[in-house]
């Protein structure tokens, strides 16, 4: 399935990091076509930039719920069907903080091709409290719905305290059958390690992904990774929006690892 999604080597994913929707707590009246018109001109950005692919993720909505809001549910699936009617890219859908139900219905509803999940298997202690992974009830739900969405499943997240080492962790995560995992630094824009990029790749047998802390300066440490998850690096300052000239400037890197 990663494959098929991702029809490149090494695929170069950016963030569409969504403002506060409706309902959530900071948010503060500006509406759906604000939101709307923010997400598709970071989409162009990316796309005029060079990435492989997009991620629509309701970043902006923190503190987040563990399960999210029908209003959320209902806002991003107007929105991510939106950007998936304008993209020549595919375009994938995180849920936060870790609803991977939500994310894939919303994929199958709309038409996108890939989801993250934050917490697939195991447990994950975060300021959201406990959270549980949602493996088989994701499996079920994609072989119900018939959805051909892959599934990103990120292993010992950023934002989290994990009882397990990483190279257990990413054994376990292999068995519970996502299509790739994703390694993280602490936090949002914090870069994992090569260490932990190798076990984890040695450890499960799949496609592993970055999915934090990547810039033009380092991604060379993480040649041998399946592909990148970019967003705090393509903003000026770290803030949006996102600048076609630093997508430009990571994909020039992520391309030249291509092959080697």
């Amino acid at each position: 399935m990663f494959s098929l999604v991702f029809q490149v080597e090494k695929p170069f994913i950016g963030m569409v990091h969504l403002p506060p929707l409706p309902g959530s707590v900071r948010h503060r009246g500006e509406g759906l076509k604000a939101v709307l018109d923010r997400a598709l001109s970071d989409l162009s950005a990316l796309e005029e930039g060079g990435a492989d692919a997009a991620l629509v993720e309701n970043f902006g909505d923190a503190p987040f719920p563990k399960r999210a809001s029908k209003a959320t549910v209902a806002y991003m699936t107007v929105i991510v069907g939106e950007l998936v009617s304008h993209a020549d890219i595919p375009i994938g859908v995180n849920v936060l903080r870790s609803d991977g139900e939500a994310a894939l219905a919303i994929a199958a509803a709309t038409g996108a091709r890939f989801i993250r999940v934050n917490v697939f298997s195991g447990v994950a202690f975060t300021d959201q409290g406990i959270i549980e992974g949602e493996a088989q009830r994701l499996l079920a739900l994609r072989q119900a719905l018939g959805a051909e969405v892959a599934i990103l499943a990120d292993v010992n997240v950023k934002h989290a305290w994990h009882p397990q080492p990483l190279s257990q962790a990413a054994r376990d995560a292999a068995r519970n059958l996502p299509d790739a995992l994703i390694i993280t630094g602490a936090g949002t824009g914090q870069p994992a390690t090569p260490q932990d990029l190798m076990e984890a790749k040695a450890a499960s047998g799949l496609p592993v992904l970055v999915g934090s802390g990547i810039t033009p300066e380092n991604v060379t440490e993480f040649a041998v990774a399946d592909g990148f998850i970019v967003g705090t690096a393509l903003k000026e300052g770290g803030e949006a929006p996102v600048s076609p000239a630093l997508v430009e400037a990571v994909a020039e890197r992520i391309a030249a690892l291509r092959g080697r």
